[in-house]
């Protein structure tokens, strides 16, 4: 099995799940709306949206 990357996208949105980036958005809707989806179901986990363009991540809570 090939070693997964976890680069930063350098355009969009992405969501980061337990400090690895899982899956890449175009707009921040879909992310948010999909770190919210996850974050229901599974609580536990520490879901963060990363924004490419100022490069910054926020902690979603539910």
């Amino acid at each position: 099995m090939a070693p997964r990357s976890n680069e930063l996208p350098s355009t969009g949105f992405a969501l980061e799940i337990d400090g690895r980036i899982k899956t890449e958005f175009d707009n921040r809707e879909g992310a948010e709306s999909g770190a919210v989806a996850l974050k229901r179901r599974f609580p536990g986990l520490q879901v963060r949206v990363y924004d490419a363009s100022t490069k910054s991540r926020h902690e979603v809570k539910v």
